[in-house]
């Protein structure tokens, strides 16, 4: 595409130079005349290669029209919680918008940064559809929830089928038409409030690949259903390594990763990534993919533990937390005296609260997921 931008402005301008530089001036001048077109030449070519880098490398449609669908949990949710959430209340959305937003981070989160890589607004939250124009919804919808799952979890909110739940029902009432799912893609991003669920409910690590095994088909037959409704590309993230979360990593003072709950991560991925080659196979087409994040999360992990204990400790330990363990971020007393502390840094962190990747964080998988992303074309 470049080469053939360059290639139209030699064609075009080579006869207009040749008349030009026959009929004008002397030699020298004729000289400082072409060292002046030379650079022009440069400068608009560069702007050219620019602006066309640039829509390459976001993926923007020329035409504007994907739509980007999101099903999952609160590392996907931009604001469907009600205001009584946490991610409602300060000092949740600290960084963007610099107020609270309704995303469980001091910022943008994974669903932002997917649709500035598809080159489109993030899309409306599922519970704002009926509070915004009509061209709010052009950009597809997000229904995803903090704290749900694949199945039921310990939170009171919308697990994956009632999403698509809500979906089919959109597409019942003609809010989007066959033609817009030609273009869509759907995130899907949700799974570790499961395995939270499983433990609350007293399951145990012997029995754990057993209901690895059920949550991955519940997910396959999710995820088929989707497929059905004509949508092009379905991305599936693969579980974060759990183990290394700050609630887990609290217990050796933010120094070590739980390597049993990482196995746990790894043994979903592996199920998962099985699961996607066999729909794709069945499909006869490449509909499925997989967002790395364990690789993504563990690449940056081992960066900073090759920088020393004090670059490893500072990695894992969160931005917000509650001043004892019987408060989290956010939280405030009785008296409305706040009972978390910030960091001094936020935009370093790479978890913002107990459970929770920080903008920043988001940033860095995103990073390390970029140049994978083509593939959701």
């Amino acid at each position: 595409m470049i080469s053939s931008i360059s290639l139209h402005i030699y064609y075009i301008y080579t006869p207009i130079l040749h008349i030009y530089f026959n009929n004008c001036c002397s030699s020298m001048e004729k000289q400082v005349h072409f060292i002046h077109f030379l650079f022009a030449l440069f400068c608009f070519s560069y702007i050219m290669f620019s602006v066309v880098a640039e829509g390459l490398v976001s993926g923007h449609h020329d035409n504007g029209s994907v739509k980007l669908f999101v099903f999952g949990d609160s590392y996907a949710d931009t604001g469907n919680w009600e205001k009584f959430a946490a991610s409602w209340k300060e000092p949740y959305g600290f960084t963007f918008p610099g107020k609270p937003a309704g995303r469980f981070s001091d910022g943008r989160v994974l669903t932002d940064y997917i649709a500035s890589f598809l080159g489109i607004t993030s899309p409306v939250p599922y519970t704002w559809r009926k509070t915004v124009e009509k061209s709010g919804l052009q950009f597809g919808m997000n229904f995803a929830f903090g704290g749900t799952g694949v199945f039921d979890t310990f939170i009171n909110a919308p697990n994956m089928a009632t999403q698509i739940d809500f979906f089919q029902q959109l597409l019942e009432e003609k809010v989007y038409t066959k033609q817009d799912l030609n273009s869509s893609i759907v995130l899907v991003s949700l799974a570790g409030n499961d395995y939270t669920t499983y433990i609350q409910r007293n399951g145990n690590f012997q029995d754990l690949p057993a209901f690895t095994t059920s949550l991955i088909n519940q997910l396959s037959a999710n995820l088929k259903r989707i497929h059905g409704f004509g949508v092009r590309k379905i991305a599936v993230t693969a579980l974060q390594p759990l183990g290394c979360l700050p609630i887990l990593t609290a217990f050796s003072s933010y120094q070590n990763c739980s390597e049993s709950w990482n196995t746990a991560s790894k043994f979903h991925n592996q199920k998962l990534q099985q699961a996607i080659q066999r729909m794709n196979n069945e499909s006869g087409k490449h509909m499925y993919e997989t967002l790395d994040l364990y690789t993504a999360f563990m690449s940056k992990l081992n960066t900073a533990r090759l920088a020393g204990n004090l670059k490893l400790r500072s990695f894992l330990m969160p931005c917000c937390v509650g001043v004892t363990s019987n408060y989290s971020c956010g939280n405030v007393d009785k008296n409305g005296a706040k009972t978390y502390v910030v960091c001094e840094k936020p935009e370093l962190s790479v978890f913002w609260d107990m459970v929770h990747p920080a903008q920043n964080g988001w940033h860095q998988v995103y990073s390390s997921l970029k140049s994978s992303l083509h593939r959701l074309y």
